[in-house]
């Protein structure tokens, strides 16, 4: 068995989260609440005073933390969270250093390794956004570009993931990623951290959420097994 390395953000009570304005201009942050539901002081006394346990009560919206895409995130009718198959959540993976790009200067297909090495992969783009995690300099963001996007589609691709908070450009209405790639059966999870020690080394990813019937998105425990 080889070393593990955890990519996976730690999910809190009132973590940060999505931001989504809605048509009157307000804006709803997404975020978690994580309560004991029952405490140990209150479950004692139905033990006897001879045992105690807590329960936790946890809310939130599913795009939360570090987090996977289902078809039927972007396509209405496509397959659910509950509905992915293992083989499609445990990949080989690959981590493309992307650590120049800016918000401004995303990553184009020039910048990404030739498709052979990508074909069937779990690709997982460093831009290093993850030291931004809880700033406001974490909804600015890099991106691939869409002829970045095409080379990794045509690649055959299996799964992409970015450190970052969408893998798409917030300026790009089409939202590409999310469009051609989960439409194409390409995973997507976002708000990956911790990759730069899996630079030029081979691994395997895993991203495994519960098995959640009727949900479009969830948080998953990322990590890698590095040889």
């Amino acid at each position: 068995m080889g070393a593990f390395v955890d990519l996976t953000q730690t999910f809190r009570d009132g973590m940060p989260g999505f931001r989504m304005k809605d048509a009157a201009g307000e804006m709803t942050e997404f975020t978690a609440h994580i309560r004991p539901f029952l405490t140990h002081a209150q479950s004692r006394p139905y033990y006897d005073d001879k045992a105690s346990f807590e329960i936790t009560e946890v809310s939130f919206q599913t795009s939360l933390g570090t987090y996977l895409d289902a078809p039927c995130h972007r396509h209405p009718g496509r397959g659910d969270i509950a509905s992915l198959p293992l083989e499609g959540l445990i990949l080989d993976g690959v981590v493309v250093d992307g650590r120049h790009a800016t918000p401004e200067r995303p990553l184009a297909a020039a910048d990404l390794p030739e498709a052979a090495a990508l074909a069937g992969k779990a690709v997982l783009i460093h831009f290093g956004w993850d030291r931004h995690w809880g700033s406001e300099a974490y909804y600015a963001f890099p991106h691939v570009d869409r002829s970045g996007l095409q080379h990794l589609q045509a690649a055959g691709i299996a799964l992409f993931g970015v450190d970052a908070l969408n893998a798409d450009c917030p300026r790009d209405l089409e939202r590409p990623a999310h469009t051609w790639f989960l439409d194409a059966g390409i995973h997507i999870v976002e708000n990956l951290c911790g990759l730069g020690p899996l630079l030029g080394r081979p691994f395997r990813f895993f991203a495994i959420p519960l098995k959640v019937q009727g949900a479009a998105a969830f948080p998953i425990r990322a990590f890698a097994e590095v040889a």
